[in-house]
């Protein structure tokens, strides 16, 4: 399976009213992007560490609504906020409210901050990533006993690096692995998530979509991302303003790709 190229914009929840963050999705969605992103945290991750925030699946389910083309996703839920259960059925029920356009992105969760101010144990990288492998078949399971079921098999994006454990787990359950790594850690990582595969028996290579952040123009990173394997480019963009500038030039880039 050969995967398109694709654009995401990862409009984060930070320093800015919800109806900015609306007027960025319009914006988004009118400028050709194939998925909105936001991410799971309760606080800014730069700029003023008390700024304004709002909370991840809240947002997705507006913009659910709001929305009728792009997908949508988190990059990433934290696995350590909510019950496996639970993420699975808002996940199921966002999947309906869109109309099928919801990316079930998850990773194991690192800021401490989060953890600390909601009362979340941190407990140690090991510890979340050994969580978000046991969470995976516990969402799957209840994804399957839905009722109704989700419109469609809802795709998985596994975000993180980890080369022993947290690729491994990407090679058992993802369909998109974010790598959140340059181009040359992308590379590594991702023959050696083809390693995963082979042991768990999933043909990564075709069956995982790379998926990358960009933060510079096309011209300048995409044609080796490209043949690193990667399909999936997203540009993150923060509140007030939310300029798009750097997107509708990655646009313009997969659309002159034919």
């Amino acid at each position: 399976m050969t995967h398109s190229l694709r654009i995401g914009v990862q409009l984060q929840p930070q320093h800015a009213d919800y109806h900015q963050i609306r007027d960025a999705v319009r914006r988004a969605e009118d400028l050709g992007v194939d998925v909105v992103f936001n991410w799971d945290h309760f606080f800014p991750l730069y700029g003023d560490p008390d700024g304004k925030h709002f909370e991840c699946w809240t947002i997705l389910a507006a913009w659910a609504e709001q929305t009728s083309r792009v997908q949508l996703g988190a990059l990433v839920t934290c696995n350590s906020y909510r019950n496996p259960e639970l993420l699975a059925d808002m996940a199921r029920t966002v999947d309906h409210i869109s109309g099928g356009r919801l990316i079930l992105g998850i990773g194991a969760g690192w800021f401490e901050k989060d953890y600390d101010q909601f009362g979340y144990e941190f407990g140690t990288a090991g510890s979340r990533i050994a969580e978000l492998g046991a969470a995976l078949p516990r969402i799957k399971a209840r994804l399957a006993a839905g009722n109704p079921a989700p419109t469609r098999e809802i795709p998985i994006l596994i975000g993180g690096g980890g080369e022993k454990k947290t690729l491994r787990i990407v090679a058992e359950h993802a369909d998109i692995w974010h790598s959140f790594a340059d181009l040359e850690t992308l590379t590594r990582k991702s023959a050696i998530l083809d390693e995963h595969g082979q042991a768990v028996g999933r043909d990564t290579a075709t069956l995982v979509e790379r998926s990358v952040g960009v933060g510079a123009p096309p011209a300048e990173v995409a044609q080796p991302l490209v043949a690193a394997g990667a399909t999936l480019f997203t540009v993150g963009v923060s509140g007030p303003d939310y300029d798009l500038s750097l997107v509708e030039q990655w646009v313009a880039w997969r659309d002159a790709q034919g």
